[in-house]
């Protein structure tokens, strides 16, 4: 990893007055700026990049919305290869200062519309999207300590790890377009199993398909 490359300013919050050392990552075919803040880039979610991408050939015509989408690498990879206008939402003022730096070293810029806060509470109610990208913090808090590099606000997910992930998959619910889908991360299958009993009649949306992986699992969910 390199250091971010001129040009590019490290973000800083308003709490922090002096700088932190900032990295870059390959991600795709994407380079990623972010620093121990911001969750690091995982190369094996470039899956959850691609698979967006191929959902959005056939998707209806519309925006694509990320939910926890740190520094914003992938949905960034996504609609560098299907190109859609995409929201991206992260309650970290550093993570979405970073979403939007990588978004214009991308050349997508005028793509990206990068929103600050809650995920409920950013997207309006009229809002509807073609594909929703969700990938929320799926590590139960008495694991956290397994993790002592990554940020907390990044990969705590309560007490069974699904906090987040339930409010994302309730998000992509009201705000999905007709024939929509979106693509969820989750840290393993017994979680996606246990989301789908417990959202079972309280939402459209069902697991279309599970795609596992050694670090975890993608679902993609449609109604």
């Amino acid at each position: 990893m390199t250091s971010v490359a001129e040009g590019y300013p490290l973000p800083m919050t308003s709490l922090e007055e002096r700088p932190v050392v900032a990295r870059s990552a390959g991600f795709g075919d994407l380079i990623i700026d972010f620093d121990d803040r911001v969750l690091e880039p995982r190369p094996w979610t470039v899956a959850q990049s691609r698979w967006a991408a191929e959902l959005l050939r056939n998707a209806p015509a519309g925006p694509v919305l990320e939910l926890c989408a740190g520094a914003g690498h992938i949905g960034l990879l996504a609609v560098s290869h299907e190109p859609r206008p995409l929201v991206s939402v992260d309650v970290s003022p550093v993570a979405c200062d970073y979403a939007r730096a990588n978004a214009e070293r991308a050349g997508l810029a005028d793509l990206v519309d990068v929103r600050e806060g809650g995920m409920e509470e950013v997207v309006a109610p009229g809002e509807r999207f073609a594909l929703v990208i969700a990938d929320p913090p799926w590590v139960p808090s008495a694991q956290t300590g397994e993790f002592p590099r990554d940020p907390l606000l990044a990969i705590d997910g309560g007490d069974d790890g699904l906090d987040l992930a339930r409010t994302c998959w309730m998000v992509a619910d009201r705000h999905l377009l007709p024939g929509g889908q979106a693509v969820l991360q989750l840290g393993t299958a017994a979680q996606a199993r246990q989301l789908a009993r417990e959202l079972r009649g309280v939402t459209r949306l069902r697991i279309r398909e599970t795609r596992p992986f050694a670090r975890g699992v993608l679902v993609a969910l449609a109604d």
